[in-house]
């Protein structure tokens, strides 16, 4: 008997026992769901929270110098000659001067907002990957002059002047003091208050000559691409320990780094999640195994005729490790459908973007016929064992 008789034979006995072949896939069909839920759901949890890193630079490298008692310091001159030194590692640099205060527009009455500016260079939107959207950014000119201008994120351009076009040229006060708004950034998601297009630039001198400041305690250095962030950082480092002479008083934070670590750390969570699911893999098999034991005993005389008839060991064999491996298959495909269709309304539930892992419903596919086919096993050879006159008198 061919291969493709003994599916016949399988798809016959499934058909003619409906709901105990249903039952029998349920464990395979919940494992294999949840293997590409957990999977499909990861993917894109790792995908949106890169997204949101990359949105600041992957080669981006913050430096925080904590105040001391002695006078060292880092001064922007400095950082840039440094930077300018190291050609082939490092091509922007930025202060980072936080404003605190209140934002209004100078006719709106009590019309303010609590938040804050901060002061950065001409070279700060190169680095962060910000795009404008009308107007400029800060220029070398307005660092020069500590000039009293603003980029502004939609955010605010739409809460003060109802459009984005519109704000350009306008006024807005930081604690009091006016700026002439010069750009408005490319709105990237919903404008509304501490999100990402909730941001006030102004440039770095001005904002240190406003909060009455002389050192800069932030700065921002990228490195030329992400190959060179390791690199970058342990060059930064050294040349911050030179200046400042204790590594306890500045830190080198690479998002490179966090985003490597955090992904690592996910993985594991996906593996460890997955590894869980898989236990109700096992246990549909295990429920496979259960009712195909079921099966020969129901088919014992089935059986006997067959081999009373000539029927061979391999073809009894062939027979049940086939209708258990369909059985495995079925549940496999439908766990695939119910796990991909699940994966997707949960990614569009949690905003996210979900597609269902093409690596993951192969391998759980993979995983379902094999265990249909060595769960199967030991049923098939039990039935291909039975003796056939022992097998014609049973009842």
């Amino acid at each position: 008997m061919g291969l493709t008789k003994s599916f016949m034979m399988a798809i016959s006995s499934i058909i003619s026992n409906k709901v105990r072949s249903l039952l029998t896939m349920l464990g395979i069909i919940i494992g294999i769901a949840a293997v590409i839920i957990l999977v499909s759901l990861m993917n894109g949890l790792k995908a949106r929270i890169t997204g949101i890193f990359s949105d600041f630079g992957t080669t981006s490298l913050t430096v925080m110098i904590r105040s001391r008692a002695t006078t060292k310091e880092v001064k922007p001159d400095e950082m840039y000659d440094f930077v300018e030194e190291n050609p082939e590692l490092f091509n922007y640099a930025s202060p980072n001067i936080s404003v605190s205060g209140e934002l209004k527009r100078p006719d709106s009455g009590d019309d303010t907002i609590s938040g804050s500016a901060t002061g950065v260079s001409d070279d700060f939107n190169k680095m962060q990957n910000i795009k404008i959207a009308f107007g400029r950014f800060l220029s070398y000119a307005d660092i020069k002059s500590k000039s009293r201008v603003a980029v502004i994120g939609s955010y605010e351009a739409v809460y003060f002047y109802d459009s984005c076009e519109y704000a350009i040229g306008q006024t807005m006060k930081i604690n009091g003091t006016p700026y002439t708004i010069v750009g408005v950034i490319e709105e990237s998601e919903d404008s509304e208050q501490a999100s990402k297009d909730d941001v006030v630039y102004i440039p770095y001198t001005t904002a240190m000559q406003v909060s009455g400041t002389s050192v800069v305690s932030m700065y921002t250095v990228s490195a030329i691409d992400e190959d060179t962030v390791a690199a970058a950082k342990t060059k930064l480092e050294a040349f911050l320990a030179e200046k400042i002479g204790d590594s306890d008083y500045f830190n080198v934070t690479s998002l490179k780094s966090i985003i490597d670590q955090m992904t690592s750390m996910m993985g594991t969570m996906e593996t460890v999640l997955v590894a869980i699911a898989g236990i109700s893999l096992l246990v549909g098999g295990i429920g496979i195994m259960n009712i195909m034991l079921v099966s020969v005993s129901e088919r014992t005389r089935e059986i006997g005729i067959r081999k009373s008839l000539g029927a061979k060991h391999k073809h009894i064999m062939s027979q049940f490790v086939m209708e258990s491996g369909v059985v495995s298959c079925i549940g496999g495909v439908l766990g695939i459908l119910l796990g991909s269709g699940i994966s997707i309304l949960a990614g569009k539930l949690l905003d996210m973007n979900v597609a269902p892992s093409v690596g993951a419903i192969f391998l759980a596919f993979s995983v379902s016929v094999g265990i249909g086919v060595v769960f199967g096993f030991l049923p098939a050879r039990k039935a291909a064992k039975l003796n056939p006159i022992d097998a014609l008198r049973s009842d």
